[in-house]
């Protein structure tokens, strides 16, 4: 099932099921209260949607899928994205390939709320301090407060490249800032999506009719169980319904292809869909 949610007439947010070229409306719920009431319920979330949404299909535009009480990020789950690390300090394996290997805990960091967040079709930050601001495409999943993957989604973990190659202990700055994560366009629950690690993603970034920048990933190459991922953001840490996790990138976008105003980068997973976001200083 194809979660999402759109504007509706007055201005508010709607859950709904996208379905028929539509979407079957889930009066007066957002995906957020849908996922607390299953959690409270011990309830299917597919299973009650499905329950609840209108019969008939409207017309409408997705926004961002789910608010996320909290976003956490991953980092260093793909070889690429420890190798390019390192390789820019100089070192064949220095921390960040430390990280990479599954001996050791997995990075994990506080990504922001829902305030740092934009859905398909808005903006994403470029700092006002940074030169080399880039997307960080990412499967995104969306659990509860109890650690259950309830789905998925396209995230993009929009980073400062420049402020944490100056100094890692920058990474908050690199990382958390406005508009600083798009997540969309729908959330897949897990039943149409039974093995994770067989998804094809792609990233691309267009200035003008200019493509700067193309690249692609398997999930297949994640080092990192997703189930390992939660139970360690779980230790001693709990977190809020609904939370989304993003599990690292492995498409790097090198400086070259560095973000610029009104840079617009689709991210793609043909099961979950395109996340197009146009990129503006802020």
């Amino acid at each position: 099932m194809k979660l999402a949610q759109i504007r509706n007439a007055a201005g508010g947010v709607t859950a709904a099921i996208a379905a028929d070229g539509g979407y079957r409306l889930i009066g007066g719920e957002t995906i957020a209260s849908l996922i607390l009431e299953a959690e409270q319920q011990d309830r299917d979330l597919a299973e009650m949607a499905d329950e609840m949404a209108a019969s008939e299909a409207v017309n409408g535009e997705a926004i961002i899928p789910v608010n996320p009480a909290e976003v956490w990020a991953c980092g260093c789950t793909y070889a690429p994205s420890a190798q390019f690390r390192d390789a820019e300090l100089g070192t064949r394996e220095g921390m960040y390939g430390y990280v990479h290997n599954p001996k050791h805990r997995p990075e994990i960091f506080f990504k922001g709320t829902d305030r740092h967040c934009v859905g398909p079709g808005e903006d994403i930050g470029i700092r006002s301090d940074s030169k080399f601001t880039a997307p960080e495409p990412e499967l995104g999943v969306v659990i509860n407060s109890k650690g259950k993957v309830l789905g998925y989604t396209l995230g993009n973990d929009v980073s400062a490249w420049d402020i944490e190659r100056e100094n890692a202990l920058y990474l908050p700055q690199s990382k958390v800032y406005k508009a600083c994560c798009a997540l969309g366009p729908v959330m897949v629950t897990r039943d149409e999506i039974p093995d994770p690690y067989k998804l094809e993603m792609t990233c691309t970034i267009q200035r003008g009719k200019k493509k700067t920048f193309e690249g692609a990933v398997s999930t297949q190459k994640l080092r990192r169980k997703i189930e390992e991922l939660v139970k360690y953001l779980l230790r001693s840490n709990p977190i809020p319904s609904p939370t989304v996790v993003l599990t690292g990138t492995g498409i790097i976008v090198t400086e070259k292809a560095a973000l610029k105003p009104g840079d617009v980068v689709t991210i793609e997973i043909p099961q979950i869909g395109k996340l197009v976001n146009k990129a503006a200083k802020v």
